[in-house]
């Protein structure tokens, strides 16, 4: 039957009860067909169809479970679907239904009882009232309800929160006291998931308060209710064994976390969180664990926890083994639980970013790849979630990820350019490295196939990583459009090398997607100059070409390279030039037979006649090739050695110069440059030779005169390289003693500035004002003073520096370099300030150079003896590293250990400037925070075990800060970066402990560069630059500095360190612990056991609490008790019972944790040299002296600490049997020692009777010493009554003043857990006044 079609409405009762007839058919789709049809019959008559429904349940109430589940949610379809034309009267009658239907069994029948629900839910949508009013009445004070009563109000407010926000709080305050009464896993699971549910839906309320039907509802509403539902999941039900109902409770205590009062989250954070990463290890399921912590990790956040930092070490941790864990796709799960990480990760990052960056970045250099790999899914997902946070920190993650570019696993590999592909979305790859990352792309896309197929199927294999890297590039061309002027024409240059050529299909797909959108852009750079690049090829070819020797090939590559020019290309011809001249200087007569052979070529013919005219060929073409060939000649002078040049210049080469400068053909303007560059060239070479021939101890000579007037004519007509002139007259002749000589240089270098303006293209008669400026520096000259000479110096460098080509730039610098050598002071000393003057001005485009020219400088300083030339060295290393930062900090680290003096020098330079120095400390800090500080190395096959080897990088820039802050203008960035120098440099100092140099440093110098000493240093100079001599003295006299290099006293020398720091510069302590903090969970131990040493210490003095730094530590300290090194632990244990002389006071705060980790210290089972257990006793004698009364308790709380903590005071006796103090001791724990002889646990029974025994000669009578001694024996029973009734007698004779004290002791016991004690305590009390009475 088409029921849809059904025209006869009459018929809808017989058809209705036919279906619900065979609603319960064993066939599947039969009932799925059926629940169809009924619906379209309800849909059509809705009030009809439910009344049948109804009357069909209540008439067949002995119905199968599975034929009444399909009526009720048939009944749940019909009223979702029409619940706007359904009858009041019928919506309560369907209301009554289902509330009887699912509430009729008390057992629980799962798939019943929610089909009825889900009507209730499905009514509630817009019968809310109606809804709670038939609930409530099922939901009674003090009678546990319905599983599914519950279920429902749950279900209820989450299908519609502004109709169920309005009742929460008075369902909360009805089922506050239902949660004490329930003890069934599956009621506790129900009600926690309500209080789910409940909390999500408030949340949702006041987060739309304006759609809200009462906007003046507020989150404390029901913070009251939620602390008290809390407090019962929290201390009870998460303990449970059911792992689902451990999961429910964690989920809801994330949601609640957000209505807790802020004061009692704040209060409960130390608690909570290290229980919620506790379930991590309790239950495989770990989604709702991470989604829980992460809410909870919100709410604190959004009220600006302070506890939260002191959890943050343990967070990342536990964090970062989730992130590593691996993710399965077929397991949904997974997946949804590395995503809740992942968003764990970006909450911590809004407080904690540094924390977090040195966390994550330290890991990519761990030798686990699951590590690895974790933390590049870390950092890829703060690239793209946190940008505004990762602002500052893209170039240290630029520097970071170079380590996993070089990583061997495929895997990795594929999590880096995941990594790489979020850096080019946000503007990484623009910056300085940006072009390694793209390098690292297109190599990967040249991966040969992998030829065995790894057997892991996790396994990326070479074609997979090569794919994934084709499609990256394809989309930083089509989608990331910022990268379009990084990749043109940057991926052109990978086009010819030999390694990348399984790339060329993916290259010249992106290059055409680019040239494409450049073209149609019609942006400027879409045409690129290849002329450059052709010149240089030649140049190379002619530095090939000197190295060979065989004559036939360098007669064949010289044909070539004359007949495959293109003459008409000025930039090409000078490179052929040039790569001939470089040729000659080993080849020269062969050189000159190839240049002859080639003048009288066939090519040098013009065509002629008729038939010429079909010729390619012309008067022009023929010009531009001797045009080339009179260049040819030039170079060739220039470069051929000089011993063969003077025999060769007339008959070879001046002879052909002039037959083919002999022309009837009008010369073109090239041809007449090319013709008059060549006669500079000769010039210069005879002339440089005339000055060099000069004594240099003399300044004024006729031949010095002459030579510059000549230079000064012969540029009249010819356009020179200004460089080569510029520095000629700078450097040789601007600071002569003569007038004469100073006015011919300006003269020569003001008509050089006109040829070079002819040259651009302005007239004969144009007059520059820059250039005529020269005119009144000239004037100036004749001023005999010095500074006056320098100053009128530097501005004549600054007017040659504005009209400087930019190819001839580095020229002149390292001719300058040059200068800086001359044996006239005068000379050098201007040659340094010219150098300045024209590095202030234009050095900010001489990056590439910026290595070589450090370089320079480096070799110069080593043989300057003039000490203001060396400072102006120190001026020009700043002024390189003021506009090239990075890159100079590089190369200079990248020096060869040990620094010799000069690299020193080049460091105290750059030291002078603090803006400066303070960038470089900072950039050094955070490159030492995540740097590997060591490897371990098989120092050889005949010997076990590994050694510790300093890696070069961390020691070089420690090398670095300690001559940096050598230099005194350093003191202001010191200042400023003071704690984080101190942390940075005790780390280092802690990672320096045991650790070699590599061996290629071992036999150099070891006392200079002893990784320790190293380190050392560094520390003594930032303290005696932040004017810490307080700290320094006697640090010196207590030969601190030698212990802390002595492998054995290290921690001795930190402990002194740390005494000096809080005794002389206590408020400096608080920044220092604070960048100390993130150390402590290092993987490396040698920096945790410094950490640590120097926490320990500081916990020994007043100060820390006067700083309201003693929280930090403690909590610290607390933290290592667990840590995996025997040595960390017990400076830890250490560190906690020095709180007893430093802030006694605060003993009291602290008592569960000081005597639980006492306890554990002493029960130490890797302790080889009982060092923990000895410390342990040690803190627990001191904390013992100022412990109250009530927490006297807690020594008997803990059937573990009690026996522990009991024996420990047995043995102490031993020592302090002599001291007053400790009597009273005795006598204030006595009271507790008694009562426990009825302890439950019968270990803790023998534990007292051997304190007791062993104290009792301490007690001071003779009468109940021999009681102890008689009565309390270990494996002998005891008749409590009668012993305490003798006891009672004694104490009342030989104590009577203690009476009163007794008395308000035992009266303490009443509360104890213990109804043994309690009866005991009964007794005791009993005793004392019978017999006092």
């Amino acid at each position: 039957i088409n029921i849809s079609k059904m025209k006869n409405l009459r018929w809808t009762p017989l058809v209705t009860l036919a279906l619900l007839d065979a609603a319960n058919d064993r066939d599947p789709v039969v009932q799925e067909q059926v629940r169809k049809s009924i619906l379209t019959l309800g849909n059509q008559q809705p009030d009809k169809v439910l009344s049948m429904c109804q009357d069909y349940l209540l008439k067949h109430p002995k119905l199968v479970v599975g034929h009444r589940v399909v009526v009720l949610q048939t009944i749940e379809l019909v009223v979702k679907n029409r619940i706007d034309d359904i009858s009041y009267p019928k919506i309560k009658s369907v209301i009554q239904l289902a509330s009887d239907e699912m509430t009729k069994s008390k057992e629980v029948v799962p798939e019943w009882q929610q089909a009825a629900s889900n009507i209730l839910v499905a009514v509630g949508n817009k019968y809310i009232n109606d809804i709670m009013e038939e609930i409530l009445g099922k939901f009674q004070p003090g009678v546990l309800p319905h599983f599914f009563v519950i279920q429902t109000l749950a279900n209820l407010s989450d299908s519609n929160v502004y109709g169920m926000v309005p009742f929460l709080s008075a369902i909360m305050g009805t089922m506050l006291p239902m949660l004490g009464m329930t003890k069934q896993d599956n009621m506790k699971w129900v009600f926690s998931s309500a209080l789910c549910r409940f909390s999500e839906s408030i949340l949702e309320y006041l987060a739309n308060l304006d759609k809200a039907p009462d906007p003046t509802v507020r989150k404390d509403t029901f913070s009251s209710e939620i602390y008290s539902a809390y407090d019962i999941l929290f201390n009870s039900w998460i303990q449970s064994r059911e792992s689902k109902l451990r999961l429910t409770v964690a989920e809801a205590l994330g949601s609640m976390s957000h209505l807790m009062a802020h004061d009692k989250l704040e209060e409960q954070l130390p608690k909570l969180l290290p229980t919620i990463l506790g379930l991590y290890k309790k239950n495989s399921e770990h989604y709702i664990i991470s989604k829980s912590l992460y809410q909870v990790l919100e709410a604190s956040v959004n009220m600006g926890s302070r506890v939260l930092e002191t959890q943050i070490d343990g967070l990342l941790v536990a964090l970062h083994q989730q992130i590593c864990s691996p993710m399965d796709f077929n397991n949904p799960p997974t997946v949804k639980n590395h995503n809740e990480v992942l968003r764990c990760f970006t909450i911590l990052a809004n407080t904690f970013t540094d924390r977090l960056m040195v966390f994550v970045l330290q890991r990519l250099e761990n030798s686990n790849e699951r590590n690895r790999m974790g933390s590049l899914a870390v950092l890829r997902h703060l690239i793209n979630s946190s940008t505004s946070i990762m602002e500052t920190k893209r170039l240290l993650i630029l520097a970071s990820i170079r380590q996993p570019l070089a990583d061997h696993s495929n895997k990795v590999k594929k999590r880096v350019v995941q990594v790489i592909s979020a850096m080019a979305h946000h503007g990484y790859l623009e910056l300085e490295g940006g072009d390694l990352l793209v390098r690292f792309i297109i190599q990967h896309c040249a991966l040969p196939d992998t030829y065995h197929r790894p057997p892991d199927p996790e396994e990326v294999t070479n074609e997979a990583l090569r794919s994934m890297c084709d499609n990256t590039l394809h989309l930083f061309t089509t989608t990331v459009g910022r990268l379009t002027d990084v990749l043109w024409p940057m991926l052109l240059c990978y086009l010819t090398p030999n390694q990348y050529a399984n790339a060329t299909t993916p290259l010249c797909k992106s290059l055409i997607l680019l040239a494409n959108k450049k073209q149609t852009a019609q942006e400027p750079n879409f045409i690129i100059d290849f002329n450059a690049q052709g010149s240089f090829l030649y140049r190379c070819i002619g530095v090939i070409l000197q190295q060979c020797y065989n004559k036939e090939l360098v007669r064949k590559q010289l044909q070539e390279m004359l007949i495959g020019t293109r003459h008409n290309d000025a930039i090409e011809r000078t490179g052929v030039a040039m790569g001939i001249g470089l040729c000659a200087s080993s080849h020269l007569d062969g050189t000159l037979e190839k240049l002859e052979e080639f003048g009288k070529s066939d090519a040098f013919r013009k065509a002629s006649g008729i038939f010429g005219l079909l010729k390619d060929k012309n008067d022009v073409d023929v010009e531009k090739m001797k045009s080339t060939l009179i260049l040819c000649y030039g170079y060739v002078a220039l470069h051929a050695p000089e011993d063969k040049l003077l025999t060769r210049i007339d008959s070879d080469i001046l002879h052909n110069i002039s037959k083919n400068f002999n022309t009837k053909v009008k010369q073109s303007d090239q041809f007449h440059n090319d013709m008059q560059t060549y006669l500079a060239f000769v010039s210069i070479i005879y002339l440089q030779d005339f000055i060099k021939a000069e004594p240099t101890d003399v300044m004024r000579t006729p031949v010095r005169y002459l030579v510059l007037t000549t230079c000064a004519n012969l540029m009249y007509p010819t356009i020179l390289n200004l460089s080569c002139i510029s520095s000629a007259v700078l450097m040789n002749l601007s600071l002569s003693f003569f007038l004469s000589v100073r006015r011919a240089a300006i003269d020569c270098v003001y008509r050089l500035m006109y040829i070079q303006l002819c040259y651009e293209g302005f007239s004969l008669d144009y007059k520059d004002d820059s250039v005529e400026g020269l005119l009144d520096v000239r004037e100036k000259l004749s001023n005999p003073d010095h500074s006056v000479l320098y100053k009128t110096c530097s501005e004549l460098t600054k007017i040659i520096s504005k009209r400087l080509p930019q190819q001839q730039l580095s020229t002149l610098l390292f001719m300058l370099y040059d200068g800086l050598v001359d044996s006239q002071s005068n000379c050098s000393r201007a040659s340094s300030v010219i150098l300045n003057t024209l590095l202030k001005n234009r050095g900010a485009g001489l990056q590439d150079l910026v290595p070589e020219m450090l370089e320079v400088l480096h070799s110069r300083l080593q043989v300057i003896g003039e000490e203001q030339v060396k400072v102006a060295i120190g001026q020009s290393i700043l002024i390189l590293a003021t506009q090239h930062l990075q890159t100079v900090v590089n190369t200079l680290v990248a020096y060869p250990l040990p620094y010799d003096s000069w690299s020193c020098e080049m460091w105290i330079a750059l030291g002078a400037d603090s803006t400066l120095a303070l960038q470089i400390m900072e950039m050094m800090i955070e490159k030492l925070n995540v740097m590997v500080p060591f490897v371990d190395k098989k120092e050889s096959m005949l010997r076990p075990g590994l050694t510790k080897v300093t890696t070069s990088q961390p020691l070089a820039m420690t090398c670095a800060l300690r001559e940096m802050m050598l230099n005194g203008q350093s003191a202001e960035a010191v200042a400023h970066l003071f704690p984080k120098l101190f942390s940075a440099l005790l780390v280092r100092l802690g990672s320096s402990v045991g650790v070699q140099l590599p061996k290629d440093l071992n036999n150099i110098c070891v006392s200079l560069c002893c990784v320790l000493r190293v380190a050392v240093e560094a520390l003594r100079i930032l303290l005696g630059r932040a004017q810490l001599d307080a700290v320094v003295k006697p640090l010196d006299q207590d030969g601190a500095w030698d212990k802390m290099k002595d492998p054995q006293q290290h921690t001795t020398g930190v402990t002194l360190l740390s005494r000096a720091m809080a005794k002389h510069a206590g408020p400096r302590l608080p920044a220092i612990v604070e960048s100390l903090c993130p150390s402590l969970c290092n993987i490396y131990e040698c920096q945790r056991i410094t950490v640590t040493a120097f926490f320990s210490e500081l916990l020994n003095h007043h100060v820390v609490t006067e700083l309201m730094i003693l929280d930090m530590l403690m909590n610290n300290m607390m933290e290592r008790i667990t840590d995996t090194c025997g040595t960390v632990r017990m400076l830890a244990v250490r560190g906690l019972g020095n709180i007893a002389v430093g802030s006694p006071e605060k003993v009291n705060k602290y008592a569960k944790e000081l005597l639980a980790a006492m306890s554990s210290g002493m029960e130490e089972k890797d302790d080889p040299g009982k060092l923990i257990t000895l410390e342990a006793m040690s803190g627990m004698s001191k904390i013992l002296l100022y412990l109250d009364q009530k927490n006297v308790h807690l020594l008997v709380e803990n059937d573990e600490i009690r026996c522990a903590s009991i024996m420990l005071l047995g043995n102490l006796s031993k020592f302090g049997s002599g001291e007053p103090v400790f009597k009273d001791q005795i006598h204030n724990v006595l009271v507790s020692l008694l009562l426990h002889l009825s302890d439950p646990n019968p270990q803790v029974v023998k534990a007292c009777k051997y304190a007791m025994r062993i104290c009792a000669p301490v007690i001071g009578s003779e009468q109940i010493s021999a009681m102890f001694q008689k009565h309390l024996l270990e494996e002998k029973g005891l008749h409590y009554g009668e012993f305490i009734n003798d006891l009672t007698k004694y104490l009342i004779q030989d104590f009577p003043g203690m009476l009163n004290f007794y008395h308000i002791t035992v009266i303490q016991f009443f509360k104890s857990n213990w109804a043994e004690i309690r009866a005991s305590a009964a007794m005791f009390i009993g005793k004392i006044v019978f017999f006092f009475l």
